[in-house]
């Protein structure tokens, strides 16, 4: 098939340059897929191979917009124009070298995905990469519409294998263990199966490690396809779902009987509603994913033995080698942040064993995981990228309404923040969007996380670049919220809060500067002058006084709210980090331009030691550093340092953010200052 796949891409010209891998899961596209991008990156072929993901619309934009950040060093606070930008950079030009590229859109669900904002003729835009004779794209998935074709594209059927194939494929892989099994048997285990490639790996892996026969391994599964026929017999993916699962089920058994005895079932079972592309480790090896292994052990043997009610970490991963090695997930720990893999029919399969009451009680327990393995802060982009994969899947595998008992989850939340920290303000605004019309549905619009969900899509609004339309969004959940809430119930102070704020950012300075005395004080009283919002709001007070003129005001209330900072907090908290660079900033502001500069430096030191030394908080902070540099005197000293961050500017933002304008404004001032120093 790598064969046939190879001499249809060459032998397509210009005028195929679009490949479809087509077919049922299991059969293998992925892996043709792969085998082939790496043969073509191997043999010298490529310039630029790019590998997506694209079960949604949602990580081929995220896939492109990285691609571009990399090679065209677009912005990465607007994805979808970082994708366009990406797209365009692969469309060849006049008078250019050519660029040799493969694209590879791996599991497409829909196609429909590959088109953004189908309905908006403005800003309506495919996903499909340009047409290119020096460039070629190759699709994976199950689906077999029209859509798919035309356009330089053509379909590649992967089917099951022929009852020769399967043969061949269990006597080598038995071969290779000193394994010799009947050709007659072999041949008749392959026609139970089904000749589904994913089914047969289970099975060589079950007769490897057990040590059964084939025959005996064959009584085992017809035992499994009867009564699995018989639960449910409509509910399991394709027509080959029901040898898949009995096989899954004979392997799940025998997983569990290795150590740590028991623990492998309630692993897969977590691991099932979780993202089948990546799942981190630390989310199925964490507390709570423990907790769940410690009270789900599986009982094992005619006699099985109480086993120890708490779970190591070492244990859980031991669970998750014991399913590597029955080939029911891939383990790779090497890539923490996607170091487990499952495939979707282990997964659905897994999935259609239990009952609603359990699978809604197990996604509870997998929004916890993930919950404790997200980080406060996200130095790590790429681990926060999965933890929200891995959140979104979970929604689609459980349902929302198992993550809205009585409460709406704190995953839920979590995701939207992290949204908005890595600068997709306007995915998080939605994110909030959507989450409060869950909230109103599920929970009802008195509910207090549906509060929680308006008013945090308010804010979101205002970070997107809209502070006129949070203020109408608070004024509105405020008027809502009063109506069964005190003005000093938590949620009410928090929504007062953000209102004072964003009516400031809007330019309504007096207004601001009004509600936030009152504020303060009902914060005091209510939290306790130590709590976080108490101090933020008196920070976010000081600085509004700073906007409206009175900088030695709010300088002397920020060096008090400092102090306060850090014997709470300490210094290197990040609600002690932000208020050090507002209380640097305002230095400056007053005029106490020596104090300003050695406060920054200070700061830079624990804003790379927290967060990197190319964050976008931290960026900001080298640019006040350079800055500092230049009005202290040294003119050639603020030039290095602005021509340094600047390459770091364009890598991480691009050279259209404002940030990299203002670095790349700062670098010619400040080469003009060392050239008159020069004459």
């Amino acid at each position: 098939m790598a064969d046939r796949l190879q001499a249809t891409v060459d032998g397509g010209g210009t005028a195929v340059l679009r490949q479809v891998l087509t077919g049922m899961g299991g059969v293998g596209k992925t892996q043709l897929a792969a085998d082939y991008a790496h043969t073509a990156w191997d043999d010298g072929g490529l310039d630029v191979l790019v590998w997506v993901t694209a079960s949604a619309q949602s990580p081929v934009v995220t896939g492109y917009a990285q691609a571009a950040i990399e090679l065209c060093r677009a912005d990465p606070d607007d994805p979808e124009q970082a994708a366009r930008s990406f797209l365009a950079w692969l469309t060849p030009k006049a008078g250019q070298r050519p660029c040799r590229w493969l694209i590879v859109l791996d599991d497409v669900a829909e196609p429909a995905d590959l088109i953004v904002n189908p309905d908006d003729p403005h800003n309506r835009f495919s996903l499909w990469p340009p047409a290119s004779p020096y460039g070629r794209t190759l699709v994976t998935t199950r689906r077999r519409d029209a859509a798919l074709t035309g356009e330089g594209r053509r379909l590649v059927e992967v089917g099951l294998f022929t009852e020769a194939e399967a043969v061949a494929y269990l006597t080598t892989s038995l071969a290779a263990h000193r394994r010799d099994e009947p050709a007659d048997q072999l041949t008749a285990l392959s026609r139970e199966l089904g000749y589904l490639p994913l089914a047969l790996s289970q099975a060589a892996a079950y007769l490897i490690d057990s040590g059964e026969t084939a025959a005996a391994y064959r009584d085992l599964l017809a035992d499994r396809v009867t009564e699995l026929t018989d639960l449910a017999p409509d509910a399991l993916p394709d027509e080959q779902a029901v040898p898949l699962a009995a096989a899954w089920s004979l392997s799940i058994d025998r997983a569990d009987t290795l150590r740590p005895v028991g623990l492998a079932r309630p692993m897969l079972h977590l691991a099932a509603l979780l993202d089948a592309n990546g799942i981190p480790q630390e989310v199925l090896t964490g507390e709570a994913a423990r907790a769940h292994l410690a009270a789900h052990r599986t009982a094992t043997g005619p006699n099985p033995t109480v086993e120890p009610a708490l779970v190591s970490r070492p244990d859980a991963v031991r669970a998750l080698r014991a399913l590597n090695k029955l080939s029911l997930i891939d383990h790779t720990p090497t890539t923490p942040h996607h170091a487990v893999r499952v495939h979707q029919l282990i997964q659905r399969a897994t999935r259609d064993s239990l009952t609603p009451r359990v699978l809604d009680q197990l996604g509870r327990t997998a929004a916890d995981a993930l919950l404790a393995a997200w980080p406060d802060i996200e130095p790590d982009v790429h681990l926060a990228q999965s933890l929200r994969a891995n959140t979104t899947a979970l929604v689609n595998h459980v349902g929302e309404e198992a993550l809205f008992r009585s409460a709406a989850h704190q995953v839920l939340y979590r995701a939207g923040r992290s949204m908005r920290d890595v600068g997709q303000v306007s995915t998080a605004r939605d994110h909030f969007a959507q989450l409060a019309d869950a909230a109103h549905r599920y929970l009802g619009p008195d509910h207090i996380d549906t509060f929680i969900a308006r008013h945090h899509a308010a804010t979101t609004q205002g970070q997107a670049g809209d502070p006129a339309g949070a203020v109408n969004g608070l004024k509105d959940v405020l008027q809502d919220l009063l109506k069964i809430q005190s003005p000093e119930h938590p949620e009410t102070l928090r929504v007062r809060y953000f209102l004072a704020y964003w009516q400031g950012q809007a330019g309504n300075t007096d207004a601001s500067l009004a509600a936030f005395p009152m504020l303060v004080d009902d914060f005091k009283r209510i939290f306790g002058p130590r709590h976080p919002d108490t101090l933020t709001a008196r920070g976010d007070f000081a600085t509004t006084q700073a906007d409206a003129g009175d900088v030695a005001a709010a300088l002397a209330s920020l060096v008090g709210l400092l102090d306060d900072m850090v014997r709470v907090f300490g210094p290197h908290h990040p609600y002690t980090l932000t208020h050090r660079q507002n209380v640097a900033a305002i230095k400056g502001q007053a005029g106490d331009v020596a104090g300003a500069a050695a406060a920054f430096v200070e700061l830079l030191d624990d804003m790379v030691q927290a967060l990197g030394l190319n964050h976008p908080r931290t960026l900001k902070v080298r640019m006040n550093v350079a800055t500092g540099r230049g009005l202290l005197g040294d003119a050639h000293a603020a030039v290095a340092a602005f021509t340094e961050l600047l390459d770091d500017m364009l890598r991480v933002l691009g050279p259209d953010h404002p940030d990299t304008l203002a670095t790349r404004s700062k670098l010619a001032i400040w080469r003009d200052h060392a050239r008159g120093l020069g004459r």
